[in-house]
């Protein structure tokens, strides 16, 4: 397997203003993507330097990967599952592993979540609190490839993990044997720490006393929604994280672990295409500067 000098994870403003930044300083970057992403929702853009006109989000997200291409960037479209490594990395995908010297992370915010009982039996990562859950009863929540990894990472510690989609179609691209529940989710429920799921039933399952939820029990919940985004994958690589839940940079984008840099919304601060695209820019030309240093030693 040939080892990749960069892989960018996202094709936002921020992954693709570093790819422009490491393909001009002859990286040969790789671009990973699983979609348009948060640009999706923004309908006008009309804020940002050089539009005469004003551009939607789809239409800027596509002109960005034209642009990307045309200077000779690579662009997959998979799923990113977890990164492992030290000094260089291993990117577990849904079509494969990708091995790299180094990451920069530019796949936004969800800005999703249960805040109400992170640190009460919610998580977000697996691989880090897998160990307090030996032997105990876990949720997963999530109905994608990613949800199917952080399960089978549980199941390594505990028999009994359940992956909840909350009335959302499984869409797994392999056959597993992850107990999975389709209900969708009336709330979570516990006082000091969690205790379950309470589910909405279909009417046509309704039992005789009328019925409509039922309570699952879980002593924990592994948040999985959607794909891996910069935040999860930092978190399971062991990267510092701001008191916000952002991932820890420095000026030159780098985070807390050699190698690895992160670009755009997960790093918290303005969440404007304006700053995504200098912050892309910055970590370019510092994982540009990172590799040459390397090749030097």
């Amino acid at each position: 397997m040939e080892m990749e000098h960069v892989v960018i994870i996202g094709a936002g403003p921020a992954g693709i203003s570093a790819a422009l930044y490491t393909a001009r300083g002859n990286l040969d970057p790789l671009v990973i993507h699983t979609g348009i992403g948060a640009l999706e929702k923004a309908e006008k853009i009309e804020n940002y330097y050089g539009l005469e006109k004003p551009l939607s989000g789809q239409e800027l997200f596509d002109r960005g990967i034209a642009q990307a291409k045309a200077l000779g960037v690579r662009v997959m479209e998979t799923q990113v599952l977890g990164i492992s490594g030290f000094d260089t990395f291993t990117i577990r995908t849904t079509d494969g592993d990708i091995e790299t010297e180094s990451v920069i992370l530019a796949t936004g915010s969800k800005r999703a979540g249960i805040r109400e009982y992170e640190g009460k039996g919610v998580s977000y990562c697996a691989i880090c609190d897998a160990f307090f859950y030996r032997g105990k009863q876990v949720a997963v929540l999530g109905n994608s490839d990613f949800a199917l990894h952080e399960a089978e990472q549980l199941k390594n510690v505990t028999p009994s993990v359940t992956i909840y989609t909350n009335g959302e179609k499984p869409e797994f691209s392999r056959e597993h044997d992850i107990q999975v529940n389709t209900m969708k989710i009336q709330s979570v429920e516990g006082e000091n720490t969690v205790s379950g799921l309470r589910m909405e039933q279909d009417m046509s399952t309704l039992e005789s006393d009328g019925q409509k939820e039922s309570f699952y029990p879980a002593d924990g919940i592994f948040v999985a929604l959607g794909t891996a985004g910069s935040t999860e994958i930092a978190r399971q690589m062991g990267a510092e994280l701001t008191e916000k839940g952002n991932i820890r940079v420095n000026q030159e984008m780098e985070t807390t672990i050699p190698g690895l840099f992160a670009a755009g919304d997960c790093t918290g601060g303005l969440l404007q295409v304006a700053t995504a695209v200098s912050e892309g820019c910055a970590a370019g030309i510092s994982a540009g500067k990172y590799i040459r240093r390397k090749f030097k030693k």
